[in-house]
C-alpha cells in the first residue's frame, strides 16, 4: 500500500500531490463508510490520540474528535482555559506529560505560527497541525480541494477566487498551496488592507473588484472577517465591508455562470454572505462539514499507520 511521504501533517507546503491525492483516495473510502448504518471501523483501537486545542474552536475539535471515534482511537482532549498553561508550564512540558500517558499522535491548534513545526521537533509522536496562527490550517484545505473535487469532478484547471481577510487566515494560504499543488488557479479579492504584501509572489492574482472576481471564477471561497486577530481597523464599517465584499443573491443571480459558493466558517451571516447565499443550491458549506470528518479520518488513518 502507499504511504504519506511525511511522518506529521504540519502544512501543506510540507506535503506532495502524490500525498494529497492518497488522501483522497483513503478519504472516498472513509466517506462511504461514514454514511453507513453502523459509521465505526475498528482500524485504530490500539492508537491514542491527544487533542490540544489552545484557541477556541467548534467544527474543527468536533470533526476531529468525530473522525478519531469513527477509527475506533482512544482519545483525549485537552483545553489550554482549563490547564496548567496558565500557571506557566511551557508546550513542550505540557505535551510531554500527555506523552507519558503513552499517546501516539498529537492534533494541536495553536496561536503561534509555527507552534505544530516546533512540537514536531521536540517531542516523540506524531504532529497534525489544526491551525497555527495565521500561518497554515493544512486540513481545512485538503477538505475544501475534496469538496471541489466532489462537487466539479476535479481541481486541476478550476479557477478559484478567495475573498476577504486573506491576511489573517490560515486557511487561506493553505488553500493557495493545495489548489496551486493540482493545477488550479487561484485569485484573491478584498480590501487592499486585508491581502498581504507578499500575495503575489505565491504566483497569485490579485483583483479587487468583487463582480469581475466572481465572473472570471468557478468556485469562490468567503472567508470570515477575523475580528478577534484585529488590533486596528482593517475598513470603514462592517456595512461597508458587507456592501463591497459581501455576497448576496442577488449579486449570484446577476452572474452569467453558475458558481460554487464555499465558506470554513464561521459565518458572519449577512457580512460575507447572506442566509439566502449560505442556504442556495450553489453553497457547499455543509458538505465541507462533512467532507471534513472523511478527510480527517484519512490524515489520521495515514499517519498511524507510519507510528511504529
Amino acid at each position: 500500500m502507499s504511504e504519506l511521504s511525511v511522518n506529521h501533517l504540519l502544512g501543506i507546503k510540507y506535503i506532495t500531490k502524490k500525498d494529497i491525492d492518497l488522501i483522497f483516495e483513503t478519504a472516498d473510502h472513509f466517506k462511504e463508510v461514514i454514511n453507513r448504518p453502523i459509521k465505526k471501523v475498528p482500524t485504530l483501537r490500539d492508537i491514542t490520540i491527544a487533542n490540544i486545542f489552545f484557541e477556541n474552536s467548534t467544527r474543527t475539535k468536533l470533526s476531529f474528535e468525530l473522525a478519531q471515534k469513527r477509527l475506533s482511537a482512544d482519545v483525549i482532549s485537552f483545553s489550554a482555559a482549563q490547564s496548567s498553561v496558565k500557571k506557566g508550564e511551557t508546550l513542550i512540558d505540557t505535551v510531554n506529560n500527555i506523552l507519558s500517558m503513552k499517546v501516539d499522535m498529537v492534533v494541536m491548534r495553536h496561536s503561534n505560527p509555527g507552534a505544530a513545526h516546533f512540537l514536531s521537533k521536540n517531542v516523540k509522536a506524531s504532529i497534525v497541525n489544526a491551525g497555527d496562527g495565521a500561518h497554515e490550517h493544512p486540513t481545512q484545505a485538503l477538505l475544501d480541494s475534496y469538496s471541489i473535487r466532489e462537487k466539479l469532478g476535479d481541481v486541476v484547471g478550476k479557477k478559484v477566487v478567495i475573498v476577504g481577510d486573506v491576511l489573517h487566515s490560515r486557511v487561506a494560504l493553505s488553500n493557495i498551496y493545495a489548489l496551486q499543488m493540482q493545477g488550479a488557479e487561484v485569485k484573491v479579492c478584498g480590501p487592499k488592507t486585508l491581502i498581504p504584501r507578499y500575495i503575489e509572489s505565491l504566483g497569485v492574482t490579485v483583483e479587487p473588484n468583487l463582480r469581475k472576481a466572481l465572473e472570471w471564477c468557478d468556485v469562490a471561497n468567503m472567508l470570515r472577517v477575523q475580528n478577534e486577530r484585529m488590533d486596528v481597523n482593517f475598513f470603514p464599517s462592517t456595512r461597508e465591508y458587507a456592501q463591497q465584499y459581501g455576497v448576496d443573491k442577488a449579486l449570484l443571480d446577476s452572474l452569467d455562470k453558475e458558481i460554487v459558493i464555499m465558506h470554513p466558517g464561521p459565518i458572519n451571516r449577512g457580512v460575507e454572505i447572506t442566509s439566502d447565499v449560505a442556504d442556495s443550491q450553489q453553497s457547499v458549506i455543509l458538505n465541507q462539514v462533512e467532507n471534513g470528518v472523511a478527510v480527517r479520518m484519512a490524515v489520521i488513518y495515514l499517519l498511524a499507520s507510519k507510528i511504529q
